[in-house]
């Protein structure tokens, strides 16, 4: 039996070796690209965060985010913990720290008597014949008696997100829910921006939509050039400037210090001939404390000691309560994951099979399941792509 496996990303390698674990299966990796597990590479900053031991507990969202159960509880986030180290917040890292080492292991797993590996072949159409399925990139063709269909999602077209999924899918009937960038910078208006490229802060961030909190979370931030990044943005980008709205992040650059606290603090300075600009020194990174005394309506060139306490109370305010007006996200070459994708109503959740297909599978970011950042994506790469590789890999089906 032969089992075509169209994409050689995560949980394209992951369906692969599943499937070689029967002897009697022969499987083919079609991978467009010129080497497999390119986007492995530039996860998790290039460290790969494999996994989140929290995984198994939630942090899924599509239209059915329960369709992850059976294959997470089949391949739970313990089960990649050989090789692997956790830290303190659940994420997974190899003990090499580097991506490269989590790739190479694949690749040379990957090296069996029974896997083929075919790279630069862009699958063009999946036809389905009488004996089961021919594989085409419109110059060559491989008969198939199974087909998985795990060629990720649309996010990060530079390291290979592509439509080619969807439209692999679609043509065999299959539906695709609205794509949208997730884990994933958002631009502001903001002019001042500009000035603190490359500031990170631990910050409190809540989004608001027409002033209603629509997400929060507290962790690292990073200012850049057009708006607000890091891990704590990516971890509630999902649909933030996604229809109409008036949408704005507030930041709490001191989320462990009250106003009170911070206001205590600054208010030996008021003594000081230190000029206003050096306010907050010692408190955040020089360039952020700059920025919020002048957002906070201080007027430059003055003495601390000239400030009221009123204007020393509002850049405490300013600084735990800052305002940035969010205009969009940015595109699917900056986002991580995409959210959206098709159908899992079409699909068996205990098999990754078609619904309206037999011997079709689906698996990883291709289907409508996104997860939080912090290893749930690839978790969830791992476990649907085992699940789709054994149940392809079952003769007499």
């Amino acid at each position: 039996m032969i089992v075509g496996i169209i994409g050689g990303g995560a949980s394209g390698m992951a369906a692969a070796l599943a499937a070689a674990e029967n002897p009697n299966v022969q499987v083919i990796l079609f991978e467009r690209q010129a080497r497999v597990g390119k986007k492995l590479l530039a996860t998790g900053n290039g460290r790969c965060n494999l996994t989140n031991l929290h995984a198994a507990d939630g942090g899924y969202h599509g239209e059915r985010p329960e369709f992850v159960k059976p294959a997470m509880e089949a391949f739970s986030p313990q089960a990649t913990l050989q090789w692997f180290v956790a830290e303190e917040s659940g994420r997974v890292y190899p003990y090499s720290d580097q991506a490269n080492s989590v790739v190479d292991i694949l690749r040379f797993a990957l090296e069996k008597e029974n896997i083929q590996m075919i790279s630069g072949f862009d699958v063009s159409k999946i036809k389905k014949t009488p004996d089961g399925f021919s594989v085409e990139n419109g110059l060559e063709s491989y008969a198939c008696d199974k087909v998985i269909v795990a060629c990720g999602g649309l996010a990060g077209t530079k390291l290979g997100g592509s439509m080619a999924g969807y439209k692999l899918l679609g043509k065999l009937g299959h539906k695709c829910s609205k794509l949208r960038p997730s884990l994933v910078q958002i631009r502001t208006d903001w002019g001042g921006i500009v000035g603190l490229k490359g500031v990170r802060a631990n910050c409190h961030v809540q989004i608001l939509r027409d002033g209603e909190v629509f997400a929060q979370s507290t962790g690292e931030l990073q200012l850049t050039e057009m708006g607000i990044s890091g891990p704590v943005i990516f971890e509630i980008s999902r649909d933030v400037c996604q229809g109409k709205g008036n949408w704005i992040a507030r930041l709490d650059f001191l989320p462990d210090m009250e106003a009170d606290t911070l206001y205590n603090v600054v208010y030996p300075k008021h003594r000081t001939t230190l000029p206003v600009e050096e306010l907050l020194t010692g408190v955040l990174h020089n360039r952020l404390g700059r920025v919020l005394t002048k957002a906070a309506g201080i007027r430059g060139g003055q003495a601390i000691g000239a400030l009221t306490q009123e204007e020393l109370r509002a850049v405490c305010h300013t600084v735990k309560s800052f305002e940035l007006n969010l205009t969009e996200p940015l595109g699917m070459d900056a986002a991580q994951v995409t959210a959206g994708g098709m159908l899992t109503e079409e699909f068996d959740e205990n098999t990754m099979e078609s619904r309206l297909v037999p011997g079709l599978y689906a698996c990883g970011e291709v289907l409508d399941i996104d997860g939080d950042c912090g290893g749930y994506n690839l978790q969830w790469a791992w476990s649907s792509g085992r699940c789709a590789g054994l149940s392809a890999g079952k003769e007499g089906k």
